[in-house]
């Protein structure tokens, strides 16, 4: 038989449930009956009887040595990886196990620009500091790429005693680097390469894929299974190999940051998410990509809307991409995305994964069909019909990212140190002391440590006027920011 259709922790779920133990142990709604009555209609009794705690039969996610060491093992060989952690804390949980596995306080990290605001938690929380990349920008669309091997070389050559390079395979708009290159560029220096892999569970499945972490020769990845994998939100997955870091001591980090409160229907989605895509994973996106690429054309075909395709490989920073991923222009409709958005809400009840200043991102997942692509490329008609006029149209002045601001203290120190507070609008100059970005996908425009810039103010004044979600200060209304503190002199 093959290994790949057991699954450890959902068999063995199954099999305590029915025999019917009677508990005296938390959660306190004891299989939902202390429970509110509409709430436990309306999900279920499987589900609640299946929330249980690290009871002895169902081992330990803190010391595994029974059904979660066994299905981890499983997810391991189906991963390519030499051992896997399970995380009930998302890929945010994975990315600061992954980070405060290999950085102390005052440590370098080599990271790019457009990291998301994890890995940033997760630099503050180890005091180490960052030394950025630049990523590739892409002006068409107004986004940033990866990094390529020879930034990576340049920033290895520069800082040699970094403790880890972090790089984002596949990106939120799913285009890869040369990932192979970069981790043999970095294994050069004994420096391990980290992955934020978050968009790219399903990308070790398929040939026609990008390389997975593993796959390249990273030395972690921290995969989100729960957002194109199949599991339930908030499950994720650590994939480690090779001799570079201690497991040991990747489990110990991973302890102190995973709450004891452990879910099982977390765990048990990930066990079984796993079987689906190592027995099923090909056939299934195999499927994807097809039903995707066809959206892509008919999109592609609609007067005034543009769907990234496999013309941006001819990019020297783009060496592969994942098709799934449906980055659509609306520059030419002469609205940007965040309208887009609205009115697929409004008019068809569509909602989009992503949009800016400039796009709409949709994602195409194995749960999808051509029914709800058709209806996809059905509102884009309408909504191109609404709004293209070439007549009138006139090319909007593009809103270049903004460059990447001078660090001027570390993260961890910004984040702790006296602050006040002041106008927005006059922070120029200031350092300032809390995160700005827009959100998704949560890329930090500002963070704590960072000088901040005429240019910076631009771009998150133009997204929050188009409507886009900026966020991290901590007035919401963006009128004031948090900046360190001056010394000035006493009279």
């Amino acid at each position: 038989m093959n290994r790949q259709q057991l699954t450890p922790i959902f068999t063995k779920l199954k099999e305590h449930i029915q025999t019917q133990p009677v508990p005296f142990h938390i959660p306190g709604h004891k299989n939902g009956t202390g429970m509110d009555e509409e709430f436990r209609e309306f999900i279920g009794s499987n589900i609640l009887n299946m929330d249980l705690i690290n009871i002895e039969p169902l081992d330990d996610l803190h010391h595994p040595s029974g059904i979660i060491d066994e299905a981890q093992k499983l997810a391991a060989e189906a991963f390519g990886a030499d051992y896997t952690f399970f995380s009930v804390q998302g890929t945010s949980g994975a990315i600061m196990t992954m980070i405060l596995s290999v950085c102390a306080p005052g440590d370098k990290i080599l990271v790019p620009r457009n990291v998301h605001k994890s890995i940033m938690n997760a630099i503050i929380f180890s005091g180490a500091v960052p030394i950025f990349m630049y990523p590739a920008l892409d002006e068409e669309f107004g986004i940033s790429h990866g990094i390529t091997p020879l930034t990576a070389q340049h920033a290895l050559d520069r800082h040699p005693d970094a403790k880890a390079l972090l790089v984002i395979n596949p990106t939120y708009f799913g285009f890869s680097s040369d990932l192979g290159a970069i981790a043999e560029t970095a294994h050069q220096y004994d420096v391990p390469v980290l992955v934020d892999e978050a968009h790219g569970v399903h990308i070790h499945f398929h040939e026609s894929l990008p390389p997975s972490a593993m796959e390249a020769g990273a030395d972690m990845a921290a995969t989100s299974v729960h957002k194109l994998g199949g599991s339930m939100t908030q499950s994720s997955v650590l994939n480690v190999q090779g001799t570079r870091v201690s497991i040991a001591h990747v489990q110990a980090v991973f302890s102190m940051l995973t709450t004891t409160s452990t879910s099982y229907p977390l765990l048990a989605s990930l066990d079984t998410a796993r079987r689906q895509l190592a027995l099923k994973g090909h056939k299934l996106i195999e499927n994807t990509l097809e039903i995707a690429e066809e959206a892509r054309v008919f999109i592609n075909s609609i007067n005034g809307l543009y769907c990234a395709g496999a013309e941006m490989l001819k990019q020297n920073t783009v060496t592969a991409m994942d098709p799934t991923k449906l980055l659509i222009s609306v520059q030419q409709l002469g609205i940007n995305g965040y309208e887009a958005e609205k009115w697929l809400r409004e008019h068809y009840r569509i909602e989009v994964e992503l949009s800016d200043l400039y796009n709409i991102l949709c994602i195409i997942s194995f749960g999808d069909t051509k029914k709800e692509t058709s209806l996809l490329v059905q509102a884009m008609k309408d909504l191109a019909r609404e709004y293209y006029d070439p007549d009138s149209y006139t090319a909007p002045a593009v809103l270049k990212l903004p460059s990447i601001p001078t660090l001027s203290i570390a993260p961890r120190d910004a984040f702790y140190a006296e602050k006040e507070t002041i106008a927005l609008s006059e922070s120029a100059g200031r350092i300032i002391a809390e995160f700005i970005m827009i959100y998704p996908p949560g890329i930090p425009v500002l963070l704590p440590g960072e000088i901040i810039t005429e240019e910076n103010l631009t771009y998150i004044q133009a997204n929050a006027a188009a409507g886009l979600p900026v966020q991290g200060p901590e007035d919401p209304s963006l009128q004031t920011v948090r900046v360190i503190q001056e010394q000035k002199p006493i009279q």
